[in-house]
């Protein structure tokens, strides 16, 4: 029996291509054609230093920019010589090539670090770079990545491979800056909220400092708080010198920490957000405070352990000590729930205290460096934490604000980044077009 050749019909005004159909004026290109120069960051392992410039690799790309927080430093002299072969500039982008592979990086202003098993793609000029960042971090460029990731025991993209990877780019310069600045704009407006986020954390962590670690008080609180002539006298305990009327509390006496349910992977749908599906967030999802997991699992047997955008979740598996706020759904046993067991313990005071150096390094130093994968678990029940009732409520007072206005901009962020997230795709396409001249 012969069967009948099947065609596929393409649009009028479009054309097909190795990455699907595209319209007809746009065209297909190269990385290595496309950017001035397509290079990778140095394969050697400078040694460490003190003092010195910022040596990024792979795993500090992280949400489309660069994490210097957990980057050592290498001399200038290694400096100099990795900048010889791959110097990074103001308007290039960053690839992670090794390990998370995928990872992108726009650099938006001049930067003062060298790489290591980085992809680097020159584009020399905003709008091209932009357009490449927006089309690497979409799901056309996406699937590529995936087609091209080698390695078993860990992922990899080669340099040949980032040089010939194909996109898709108008022909029409005013259209492609037509389209990086309808997604500039929203990223834009999510970055300004996140730097007022960290201006209002800032400010709470500032004040929880000065009162429950420097034990600094305001006059005008203490009297409020019952201290009548203003004053505090420091007397001795089992942590050292604390103010007199302050006690030593365990932290378990406060904050409840509720752990959260493992329902298994064959439980996980890919289903999106309904009356019966939520989100479930993993240990690695509270990276992000504006990215929704792409797991769903079925509220029944979620068994309420569910959270809202206003609780504050700590990871105690694997990662740990990373707070996260602002999403909602149910969440992973490898983490907790942290809620205040008095109406005097605030969402702000358990935000700041779970952010603090002495909680965080008790934390660390309780899962142990030599493990593979830590678990922090049982350090809650030996970690202690200094109060006052009345201290307590004050700060609340002040910081409550602050924190309810942090909440509504992480809910805003969530809302811009699945608008430019929808978008994304239909624009890097031409399923939408801005522009056509």
């Amino acid at each position: 029996m012969t069967m009948a050749n099947q065609t596929t019909t393409i649009p009028k005004g479009w054309k097909t291509t190795t990455l699907g159909n595209i319209p007809e004026s746009w065209n297909l290109e190269i990385a290595e054609s496309y950017c001035e120069k397509v290079a990778d960051g140095t394969h050697a392992t400078p040694k460490p230093v003190e003092r010195g410039k910022h040596l990024i690799t792979s795993k500090h790309i992280k949400d489309g920019r660069v994490d210097l927080s957990s980057a050592y430093k290498i001399s200038e002299n290694d400096f100099i010589e990795i900048n010889k072969r791959s110097k990074v500039n103001q308007w290039d982008v960053l690839f992670s090539m090794i390990g998370t592979v995928g990872e992108i990086a726009l650099i938006d202003r001049v930067p003062d670090y060298a790489i290591k098993n980085v992809g680097l793609f020159k584009c020399g000029e905003e709008s091209r770079a932009k357009w490449l960042y927006y089309f690497l971090r979409g799901k056309i460029g996406q699937d590529e990545i995936q087609r091209r990731m080698n390695g078993t025991t860990q992922s990899y993209v080669t340099l040949g491979d980032l040089r010939s990877f194909p996109l898709i780019i108008p022909s029409s310069n005013t259209e492609l800056k037509a389209i990086v600045a309808v997604l500039s704009s929203l990223d834009d407006k999510i970055e300004l909220l996140r730097e007022e986020n960290k201006i209002l954390e800032a400010t709470a962590q500032a004040i929880f400092k000065e009162w429950f670690v420097n034990f600094n008080l305001p006059a005008v609180v203490l009297t409020k708080a019952g201290f009548p002539d203003g004053k505090i006298k420091m007397i001795d305990s089992e942590l050292g010198k604390i103010p007199e009327g302050w006690r030593v509390g365990n932290l378990t006496e406060l904050f409840d920490f509720i752990k959260g349910i493992e329902p298994g992977s064959h439980n996980y749908s890919v289903k999106k957000l309904s009356e019966d599906y939520l989100p479930f967030y993993r240990v690695q999802d509270t990276l992000n405070y504006n990215k929704t997991p792409n797991v769903f699992v079925d509220k029944r047997i979620l068994n309420g352990k569910i959270f809202k955008k206003d609780d504050i979740l700590i990871s105690l598996d694997g990662t740990i000590g990373r707070i996260f706020i602002g999403g909602s759904g149910g969440y992973s046993s490898g983490i907790r729930k942290v809620v205040g067991k008095e109406s005097f313990i605030s969402k702000f005071l358990i935000f700041c205290f779970l952010k603090s150096d002495k909680f965080q390094g008790e934390l660390n130093s309780f899962a142990g460096a030599e493990t593979t994968i830590k678990h922090a678990g049982g350090a809650i029940e030996h970690i202690k934490f200094v109060f006052e009732k009345s201290i307590c409520e004050e700060f609340g007072k002040i910081t409550n604000p602050l924190f309810q206005k942090m909440v509504f901009n992480n809910f805003q962020i969530q809302i811009l980044s699945a608008l430019r997230d929808a978008l994304l795709p239909c624009l890097m396409s031409g399923k939408i077009r801005l522009a056509n001249k």
